[in-house]
């Protein structure tokens, strides 16, 4: 089956899907879609691996998110062994999230906290430094500001050969130019469906630098808002991009999936 569409940045593995993949699946395929499934801590990154073992049309990526289980340490070990597997295509999701302070990581101090969340980030980079692999990389600055991305490419200045993708890219045009110098893509949810915040970045980047993702089972696109996301949603990302820069849906579609194909080093 001839590939349409292309989400990187999918959760198939969470809770949410548990009772009915093989329908999720189905729809999938019935759309034509492909999906990355990202692992956000060792059990997540296990499941991503088992489902993409399973599934011809889905890879993997393994990590620890900097926020949703502060609990687990880095195994870094652990986590350079599963990034050797075939299936797994990128590390992370890793990076640094300094959107909600009132989270239980927090609670040691705004200095601390930040802290963690960069040395934890920079443990994945030496993964995908030795795997060869690259990086899925989680952003969400404060409110108002740039400062997660602006410690991120901190960060990557340290590691000019590690290159990724910036998920749920909410930077700004300086912001993306910067990624844009070090070689990285940015991908897209379904919030530019319903929201415009975005789209003089979409319109600035070059389309073989955009990639799509559903982020699900979170962020709908506008036409299923308040219901659970799904990889076939993804289509409704890609004609939004089709529309911000003024391009037929047709090209913007086979752009974005041999970028997935190119930036993933996927075989077809």
């Amino acid at each position: 089956m001839s590939t349409e569409y292309f989400d990187i940045h999918s959760h198939l593995n969470d809770s949410r899907f548990l009772v009915d993949t093989d329908e999720v699946l189905a729809r999938m395929r019935d759309s034509g879609t492909k999906s990355i499934v990202v692992g956000t801590d060792l059990e997540m990154s296990k499941h991503a691996i088992r489902l993409a073992e399973a599934n011809t049309d889905l890879w993997a990526t393994i990590g620890l998110h900097p926020t949703d289980n502060d609990k687990e340490e880095f195994d870094s070990i652990l986590y350079a062994k599963m990034a050797a597997h075939p299936r797994v295509v990128a590390i992370g999701e890793c990076g640094l999230d300094y959107y909600w302070p009132q989270h239980d990581s927090w609670i040691k101090g705004e200095a601390e906290e930040k802290r963690r969340q960069r040395e934890l980030f920079k443990k994945h980079i030496a993964v995908a430094e030795n795997s060869g692999k690259p990086l899925m990389i989680h952003g969400r600055p404060t409110k108002g500001s740039m400062d997660a991305y602006e410690d991120v490419l901190t960060i990557l200045h340290e590691h000019p050969k590690v290159l990724g993708n910036i998920h749920f890219f909410v930077g700004n045009i300086d912001i993306a130019r910067r990624f844009l110098d070090r070689g990285f893509t940015m991908s897209y949810t379904g919030v530019l469906t319903f929201s415009g915040d975005y789209d003089e970045v979409v319109r600035f980047l070059p389309l073989e630098k955009i990639m799509s993702e559903t982020d699900a089972p979170y962020v709908a696109p506008k036409a299923y808002r308040g219901k659970r996301n799904e990889p076939e949603f993804v289509s409704e990302t890609v004609a939004r991009i089709a529309a911000i820069k003024g391009e037929d849906v047709a090209k913007v579609k086979e752009a974005l999936v041999e970028n997935a194909f190119r930036e993933f080093k996927l075989a077809r």
